[in-house]
């Protein structure tokens, strides 16, 4: 009984919670991420329909 005392502590300690648990946990950057994500492609979008214009003579 008394290696499974000791084992839990260590059990608890060598688990390592997954990058994409903690993002999806995570709501006020879930929040930040679903504004953020879509205004940079969009402006990405935009900018490279400006380049695609042909220039007036």
């Amino acid at each position: 009984m008394a290696k499974s005392a000791k084992s839990a502590p260590d059990a608890a300690q060598a688990v390592r919670i997954p990058v994409m648990q903690k993002v999806l946990d995570n709501p006020f950057l879930l929040l930040f991420l679903g504004v953020v994500i879509p205004t940079v492609l969009y402006i990405m979008w935009g900018l490279i329909e400006l380049t695609q214009i042909p220039l007036a003579k």
